[in-house]
């Protein structure tokens, strides 16, 4: 049996370590933290998607490294540590599900990924095929944290981490998305970050919080 290259060792470990950033983030409490491993997040995709373009050789991966640089590592987590300065939120209020139970449900969401992933996995046939499952972990997991948290702010934060997934997901299974895709999907994502910022201030300034249960309170007295 061949040993397995040192390069495709290296974006297990890399995507592993995505896996990790994603309980880390379920688990934190503290918003500032949460935008921070957003950007480390951002950094294992940008050294991931260098690697496999060194590998196979792809010239529009190269591509997909410069907007990860920019957009996922620098630009969003500026406008979001600027949106916590302005808005003063620090702080998540108390998940709807406690601590140990939402990462007890995220261990037996990382078990239904993997077995969701191993049909798609067998079909594949880049080698980096063995991180699909952790990919869509990845993606459920951040889904899990849009759903127990109260606060605006970590749910975005959910959202841009099950956008990163998505992306190491394709990449994992077919070496990435076309450009013109990405070019879409990054021009979405900057648009819905410019509207929810303005969603943030509106909050903000109708209720003096950014807790989501304000906005139920105003359904039921509609």
């Amino acid at each position: 049996m061949n040993p397995m290259p040192f390069d495709v060792q290296l974006l297990n470990a890399l995507s592993a370590l995505l896996l990790l950033l994603a309980f880390a983030m379920l688990s934190q409490r503290r918003i500032v933290t949460l935008v921070s491993l957003l950007a480390v997040q951002g950094v294992l995709l940008l050294a991931a998607t260098l690697l496999l373009a060194w590998r196979t050789g792809e010239t529009h991966l190269y591509f997909s490294a410069a907007l990860t640089l920019g957009l996922k590592v620098i630009f969003l987590p500026w406008v979001l540590y600027r949106l916590i300065r302005r808005l003063g939120v620090y702080w998540d209020s108390e998940p709807l599900i406690n601590i140990p139970g939402t990462m007890l449900i995220g261990l037996l969401i990382v078990v239904f990924a993997f077995g969701l992933a191993q049909p798609i996995s067998e079909l594949a046939s880049t080698a980096t095929r063995s991180a699909i499952g952790i990919a869509v972990a990845v993606i459920l997991l951040s889904f899990l944290m849009m759903i127990t948290r109260r606060k605006a702010m970590s749910q975005v934060v959910g959202f841009l981490s099950m956008e990163n997934g998505l992306f190491f997901g394709a990449m994992s299974a077919t070496y990435g998305m076309p450009m013109i895709v990405e070019l879409g999907v990054a021009l979405d994502v900057l648009v819905a970050m410019l509207v929810l910022g303005v969603f943030f201030f509106q909050i903000r300034e109708q209720f003096d919080s950014l807790d989501l249960h304000h906005l139920e309170s105003l359904k039921e007295k509609r």
